[in-house]
């Protein structure tokens, strides 16, 4: 199955523009590192289950985080679009949130009526019939599930490469709020330049054909 969606990813970027295309995805950030479990033990006694210390472990196994949502093209970024962590990300808040509020004007603003390919990823919330009617009416021309293959974060910028320049670019910082978190991203995700942008977005092809090469299987050997 993705050896196929490769192959017709291929034939259709002959006809359509990757530079056109604008790759989404959502990822968890927390204000400090997330910790390395061995190197957070702690010898305490059983009567120290209230302990200063105890607390700071247990806080620092489950640091605040915050959701957030970004796409990028061969020309520029979306916004940074920000999930708060008791908020679920169901069909109605992909929707308004992400969709109509922040990716719509960015789209219309950046592309000024000009073609657009959106991507994303087949979760739940975004394959349901509310948000395929509302993909129909303002984005047409996305990419279906027919396209994209399932579970290949190898064949998407951000998972591949934008994410983790944007974890380097905060790595070894702890934030004392969610609300500095989102300050630093937002600087982080602003120095991003094009060139690395239009670098990253003209790789997908070669990937595409790596992945045909390695008949669907994992293929980051080959590049």
């Amino acid at each position: 199955m993705r050896l196929e969606k490769c192959r017709k990813l291929l034939q259709h970027f002959q006809v359509r523009r990757v530079s056109d295309v604008i790759w989404t995805d959502e990822k968890i950030f927390t204000i400090e590192p997330l910790p390395n479990r061995q190197n957070q033990r702690q010898l305490l006694s059983k009567d120290d289950s209230m302990s200063p210390k105890r607390r700071l472990a247990h806080n620092r196994l489950f640091p605040k985080s915050v959701m957030v949502w970004a796409g990028i093209t061969a020309t520029g970024k979306t916004p940074l679009v920000f999930i708060e962590r008791n908020v679920k990300i169901n069909s109605e808040v992909y929707q308004k949130i992400v969709l109509m509020d922040n990716l719509l004007p960015w789209v219309t603003q950046h592309f000024a009526g000009g073609p657009f390919i959106l991507q994303q990823d087949w979760a739940p919330s975004h394959g349901s019939r509310s948000t395929l009617a509302v993909l129909e009416a303002h984005f047409p021309g996305f990419l279906n599930k027919n396209l994209w293959p399932a579970s290949s974060p190898d064949l998407n910028p951000m998972d591949f490469s934008v994410w983790g320049m944007l974890e380097g670019k905060i790595a070894g910082k702890v934030f004392a709020t969610v609300d500095d978190l989102k300050a630093a991203l937002e600087v982080a995700w602003a120095s991003i330049d094009d060139g690395y942008l239009r670098r990253t977005v003209n790789s997908v092809k070669k990937r595409l054909r790596a992945c045909v090469k390695a008949r669907g299987s994992n293929f980051e050997i080959l590049l």
